[in-house]
């Protein structure tokens, strides 16, 4: 009889500890839809609010310069005693120079990384090599600054004589390094997803290793590694502290990338740093400057989802 009740008791509590655990998950469960809702909320009002902000702050800026003058101006002379010239091609001709430049470093030293990897290194290899190529992912920006100004521009003087000790150069070719594990690491993940079928028919055929690699690795996994490139160019576009401190600040409008240049980034870090009063047109030229930034970036960003989307290779 004891042991009955006991039983019975005992049922009674777990019946009661189960609606109980019903009656919590039910709670949860309607609870995280809306907690998610607000988390995505957040994150798109927060989008919204920044492009707002540059819109807003950009059109007061053409209320006091023309946007003609802006566009196709060859001179950005915003701290001038005379006569302020706000013609934006300069910074746009030195942030392309440094891109450019960092495009020709980054883009065949990662392919090859990334095709040496997928195709040639073993597991433990692979395991060992593409995490010390990420580290290089995560060393702050201001360092890859100190490098170029202090270690890369004197090696290179010792090249090129000419070569002034602020340039467009050394930090292209700093920025080239900086992006390289992007590509790299993207490009071998692309190039990972080709079925191993495919190889395994190539090398069935006749072809040799390196034949795989270049005629059917390559072609398959095209849009992955044209995407890794379009976004690397991206980051390159919008690096600041390398520029800043390796680059200089006397915007051109030229080729020459032994001389001192000025990036859209760099410009606006220099007056970021104190050189405008609130409510300038010097102040409110951050915000186009920004703006065309924004731009550039944005482009950069759809062209590479749309690669990636228009010619996804489906296994």
């Amino acid at each position: 009889m004891v042991s009955q009740k006991e039983n019975k008791t005992s049922s009674v509590q777990q019946l009661i500890a189960n609606s109980r655990n019903h009656k919590t998950k039910k709670i949860v469960e309607k609870a995280m839809p809306a907690l998610l809702f607000s988390a995505a909320l957040i994150s798109i009002l927060t989008t919204f609010g920044i492009v707002f902000t540059l819109i807003f702050e950009t059109f007061e800026f053409f209320k006091r310069v023309s946007i003609t003058d802006f566009l196709f101006g060859t001179q950005w002379l915003p701290f001038s005693g005379k006569e302020p010239l706000f013609g934006i091609l300069p910074l746009i001709a030195g942030t392309l120079k440094v891109t450019l430049i960092a495009v020709v470093v980054a883009v065949p030293f990662g392919i090859a990384s990334a095709i040496y990897l997928s195709e040639y290194a073993s597991e433990k290899t692979r395991r060992t090599v593409k995490p010390i190529l990420e580290v290089l992912a995560g060393v702050p920006t201001i360092v890859y600054g100190f490098f170029a100004l202090t270690f890369v521009t004197p090696v290179l003087q010792g090249i090129i004589p000419e070569l002034k000790l602020f340039n467009a150069l050394s930090p292209g070719i700093v920025v080239g390094i900086m992006i390289l594990p992007m590509i790299t690491s993207l490009s071998e993940d692309a190039m990972s997803s080709v079925p191993n079928s495919m190889r395994e028919g190539a090398l069935a055929l006749g072809a040799t290793k390196f034949e795989v690699a270049i005629k059917v690795v390559l072609p398959a996994a095209l849009s992955g590694i044209v995407a890794s490139v379009v976004l690397a160019i991206s980051r390159a576009i919008g690096e600041t502290m390398i520029v800043s401190l390796a680059g200089g600040s006397t915007p051109k409008f030229d080729l020459n990338v032994t001389d001192s240049i000025q990036t859209m980034t760099a410009y606006i870090v220099q007056v970021s740093t104190g050189d405008a009063g609130y409510g300038t047109t010097i102040y409110y030229s951050i915000y186009s400057v920004g703006f065309t930034l924004f731009i550039f970036t944005l482009v950069m960003n759809l062209i590479a989802h749309y690669i990636s989307k228009r010619f996804r290779e489906v296994y």
